[in-house]
């Protein structure tokens, strides 16, 4: 498998190395010069093994360019980045899930295997796996391997619960993803098998990710805040410290996909945060939502309308920016709103808020208002 990939990105040209989040930018004609030497049989380019070596200490002084470097062809539009959903089946049970109803259904290997065609087609370079939990998936090893043969920078996002396993961690030792985002529920297996509703799950996951740590993986972690984790939250920010990882935390959960409020009851109150302003989002432009059909939509939010790219292609790509154009349109209550320009949600988190009737305070100035009172 290559060791390089040189691809154009937004206005530029960037060469990556699978697994690693470095990147290095390069002028229009260096990647003419790469890519005409992969077409050629030459070797690698002189200043390209010096920079290689300075960013990643490995040494490709005369091996030749076809082979060692995947040269990506431009897609047709400006999107450089997706999220899949692999499934939207899971492991787990958790009290406070945005999924709702967590059906294992979507499509087979050749369509999955369709579907990383179109996005490679399309210019997707910056995937990120998600679900559902992705590494429970019969098919997730094929599609990983799949889509790091078509020169995408892979980052997966997972609740760490199947990484105990050898062969799961031998993969992602192989082919390491740029980042592995692992999401957190507690800081005791008590507090955590009750969050996850899933017995034996925090042994699991704290086997997983020791082995993780040790196999060298990027790693960072989401620290998921609720009202049944919240006396944890200093235990668990303290055991990201120990292990030296980065983290984040999340308090404001969503409604569920289906516009219903089961998840909101689970907030934990004193760790709601203030969002800020929402001044713009690239969805529809540079990135799109993949669900595990198929359907490509401007975010994980904003799930319709959508685009079939199965049955549509790369084509059909070309309409996601003027659905994100209509989603993006204040309706409702928010029609003439006099503090839309400091808005703190985008108009499809406020839709599905507003469907699920979530509190007011949660999502809007209005609220924040008459709560303060």
């Amino acid at each position: 498998m290559h060791d390089l990939i040189a691809t154009p990105f937004q206005d530029g040209h960037l060469v990556l190395r699978p697994g690693s989040p470095k990147a290095l930018k390069i002028p229009r004609g260096k990647f003419a010069q790469l890519k005409a030497a992969v077409s050629s049989g030459d070797a690698v380019p002189a200043w390209l093994t010096d920079v290689v070596t300075q960013a990643w200490n490995i040494d490709l002084a005369g091996r030749p360019a076809a082979g060692t470097v995947l040269v990506r062809a431009a897609g047709p539009y400006s999107i450089s980045r997706a999220t899949w959903e692999l499934n939207l089946g899971c492991d787990y049970d958790c009290v406070m899930c945005y999924l709702g109803k967590k059906r294992f259904e979507g499509l087979d290997m050749a369509g999955k295997r369709r579907l990383l065609h179109v996005m490679a087609e399309a210019g997707v370079v910056f995937l990120q796996v998600t679900g559902g939990e992705p590494l429970i998936d019969p098919d997730f090893p094929e599609a990983y391997e799949y889509a790091h043969e078509l020169g995408m920078q892979l980052e997966v996002l997972s609740n760490g619960s199947r990484l105990h396993k050898d062969h799961v961690i031998a993969l992602l030792t192989r082919l390491p993803p740029s980042k592995m985002s692992l999401s957190v529920y507690g800081a005791t297996a008590g507090t955590y098998d009750t969050v996850t509703r899933n017995r034996g799950a925090f042994d699991r996951f704290t086997t997983g990710l020791d082995k993780a740590v040790s196999a060298g993986l990027n790693l960072d972690l989401s620290l998921i805040i609720t009202r049944q984790n919240a006396h944890e939250a200093d235990a668990m920010r303290t055991w990201a410290r120990r292990l030296g990882l980065p983290f984040r935390e999340y308090a404001n959960l969503s409604p569920t996909i289906h516009g219903t409020a089961e998840p909101l009851p689970s907030q934990s109150p004193e760790h709601l945060t203030h969002r800020a302003p929402f001044t713009g989002c690239p969805a529809g432009v540079t990135f799109f939502h993949a669900d595990p059909f198929g359907r490509a939509s401007i975010c994980k939010i904003g799930r319709e309308p959508n685009v079939d790219l199965i049955t549509e292609g790369v084509a059909g790509l070309a309409r996601l920016g003027g659905i994100a154009e209509s989603l993006m349109l204040r309706t409702g209550g928010c029609s003439g709103c006099q503090l839309s320009g400091t808005c703190r949600v985008c108009r499809p988190m406020a839709k599905i808020l507003q469907e699920a009737k979530a509190p007011l305070e949660n999502y809007c100035q209005h609220g924040m208002k008459e709560a303060a009172r």
